[in-house]
């Protein structure tokens, strides 16, 4: 019978230089791919065999099956022309940390199980707070400390725990019923869910309205309001969560007031600053978390604009004991000395789930492989190349930047007045309105765009406007990119127009 070794370390030599070579390969030609995958739904089971193969098959197959049925199924984050959602940056470094954490396969769920594991996490995440000038009160160097999770969706999640049990501690969980979330119309639609996990009544999720002459942020006065209304009615403010950098439109929720309206009422305060916080390490953009002395937690998320490739989001808390409170267990077989002793942080009480990564490896090579000071560079680099693109969009007068830009994204769309004359008389006959019409055709250049596989944007729906969003933020992008995205636009946004002209006065 044969007995295969799957860590024979000659044939892992091979095989992985196979795939880093595979690797550099496909960074060096990403940008010949189509950007957006251009396959239909299900067209992958009509490739794969029914059933997984009895015996092994070379890495030579697997490769080649890689390159003609995988990767023409991908929507390549990598490419210098993906301007959607917002960026997934990778690095060289980013890739070897992850590439280490993999191959050294630790299972760090406390001190002992891998004492580096813990203790590189939190120098990490103090060198990395410190970067970003947070507050001594969130550093294991003062009295707090921060923790790697996997995405936001983790980090508002246990934050939301902490804040609900540490009030109920405090009111009783028989008024548990009575607790009450809030957010504006902007806030990542995670925070909905991880109040819908714990047990938030739906009822008691408020959504805070937010208008377009006010930047789509988060008003000091609307919040007061809201709370206020609230208690009058015997319900009890738990949790606010202040985003710096939403996803529609990059709004900067104005976070000291905010902090301020809160902390009158005994709310747990969360930043989310997945997209934007990594920019706070530059000065110029350090202003934009001023205030957040008075929250209570901040996470970003390293994976979008750090270089740190997915999955790593940094989340500090001021008070680590009120999620130790919430989320630790004690199970008989993972007691031990150094745990007792109350000397070691153990991970696995910051967290949901008991199992974790080593993700730490990640951030440490990237901040020493590239420096604080070369991470502002490329950081700002980005920042001028879309300020490149909103001038470009200001320059065609059938455009508008739909809000001021903020850090590297930049949202812009067909002003209404260009599509006034199209529309085959439905405008004329009054069966629509204009921003119909013009939400219609802005879609449809968007579609148009990306159906082309050149670039690939997203959109966004604000205050019933459809706009279109450009992020720069690929590791890979260059200025001749964005020169070149802008013009695929206006290439696109010509020939819709024009076909729509053609069409309402009879013209094939």
């Amino acid at each position: 019978m044969y007995i295969m070794n799957p860590l024979d370390p000659k044939e892992f030599r091979r095989q992985g230089h196979m795939i880093i070579d595979f690797l550099a390969d496909y960074y060096q030609n990403v940008a010949n791919y189509p950007v957006l995958s251009q396959v239909e739904p299900g067209y992958l089971a009509k490739l794969m065999p029914p059933f997984a193969p009895l015996n092994p098959e070379p890495i030579e197959t697997i490769l080649q099956d890689l390159q003609h049925q995988i990767i023409p199924g991908i929507t390549h984050w990598q490419s210098p022309n993906y301007f959607a959602y917002f960026p997934s940056s990778g690095s060289t470094a980013g890739f070897l940390g992850e590439m280490l954490s993999t191959g050294l396969n630790v299972v760090g769920f406390n001190w002992m199980s891998s004492p580096a594991a813990t203790e590189l996490e939190s120098t990490v995440m103090d060198w990395l707070g410190q970067a970003l000038k947070l507050p001594k009160d969130f550093l294991f160097s003062g009295c707090g400390g921060g923790v790697v999770l996997g995405t936001t969706c983790e980090a508002l999640l246990v934050t939301l725990v902490a804040a609900r049990d540490k009030l109920l501690g405090q009111i009783g969980r028989e008024n548990a019923g009575k607790l009450v979330v809030y957010v504006s119309d902007q806030t990542h639609c995670a925070v909905q869910k991880a109040a819908h996990i714990i047990g938030i009544d739906p009822e008691n999720f408020r959504v805070i309205r937010t208008k377009r002459s006010t930047l789509f942020t988060l008003l000091p006065e609307s919040l007061l309001s809201s709370v206020q209304k609230d208690v009058q009615n015997g319900l009890v403010p738990c949790y606010l969560c202040v985003t710096v950098g939403t996803t529609s439109t990059t709004a900067i929720d104005p976070l000291g007031p905010l902090c301020k309206v809160a902390k009158e009422y005994g709310m747990w305060v969360h930043v989310d600053a997945a997209y934007a916080g990594s920019a706070c390490i530059c000065p110029e953009f350090r202003h934009l978390i001023d205030g957040v002395e008075d929250a209570d937690s901040f996470s970003l998320n390293a994976h979008k604009w750090f270089l740190t490739n997915l999955d790593c989001c940094c989340l500090w808390v001021k008070d680590p004991p009120s999620l130790i409170r919430s989320l630790s267990t004690h199970p008989v077989y993972l007691e031990n000395n150094a745990s007792e002793s109350k000397q070691v942080v153990d991970y696995k009480d910051w967290q949901i789930t008991l199992s974790r990564r080593f993700r730490a490896l990640k951030v440490w090579l990237v901040l020493r492989s590239y420096g604080v000071a070369n991470l502002r560079n490329f950081l700002r680099c980005h920042v001028e190349m879309a300020k490149t693109f909103e001038e470009l969009v200001k320059q065609d007068k059938r455009f508008e930047i739909f809000v001021p830009r903020n850090l590297a994204v930049v949202l812009f769309r067909l002003l209404p007045s260009a599509v006034a004359n199209i529309g085959n008389g439905r405008l004329q006959n009054g069966s629509v309105k204009i921003e119909d019409v013009a939400n219609e055709i802005n879609r449809r250049l968007l579609d148009s765009i990306n159906g082309s596989g050149t670039v690939f944007m997203t959109h966004a729906t604000v205050g019933g406007h459809l706009v279109i969003r450009c992020a720069i933020g690929a590791t890979l992008t260059e200025k001749t990119n964005v020169i070149m995205a802008w013009k695929v636009v206006q290439e696109h946004a010509d020939t819709i127009l024009n076909n729509e002209i053609k069409s309402k006065f009879g013209i094939y």
